[in-house]
């Protein structure tokens, strides 16, 4: 590839659209999944003091699952200002998204059984 090809570099409007299609489909699934443990966590906070430890747990992880998807897209955007053709920016994309996705699995999961526990633990009679 010439200089001048490579100095001219852009991203394909079709390419761009996908990338920023899938980001904004991932970022919904995101803000579903935290409003929905931030729901269940005021839910829970309403019960008594065991019940506001489990909510503090369930808060505490969403907060840490947002700043590590939040890092994950703050690196994805480095990586990409790094590539040096279309071919690269593809991989990356490809890479960055099936790993969102992988991410979001496994904090749905994690965060399903925190709740889980949480909910089992409001319902324990005190003793």
């Amino acid at each position: 590839m010439s200089d001048d090809v490579r100095d001219r570099f852009e991203i394909p409007k079709e390419m761009r659209s996908m990338a920023e299609a899938s980001l904004e489909q991932a970022c919904k699934a995101f803000e579903k999944f935290v409003t929905a443990a931030q729901t269940t966590a005021d839910t829970i906070e309403e019960r008594n003091a065991t019940v506001r430890a489990g909510a503090k747990d369930i808060s505490g992880k969403a907060i840490a699952y947002a700043e590590k998807n939040v890092q994950a897209s703050l690196d994805h955007a480095q990586s990409l200002l790094k590539t040096k053709d279309v071919t690269e920016v593809v991989r990356l994309h490809g890479e960055y998204v099936q790993g969102l996705m992988r991410s979001l699995t496994e904090q749905a999961g994690e965060m399903g059984q925190i709740v889980g526990k949480a909910a089992i633990d409001a319902t324990k009679p005190k003793a």
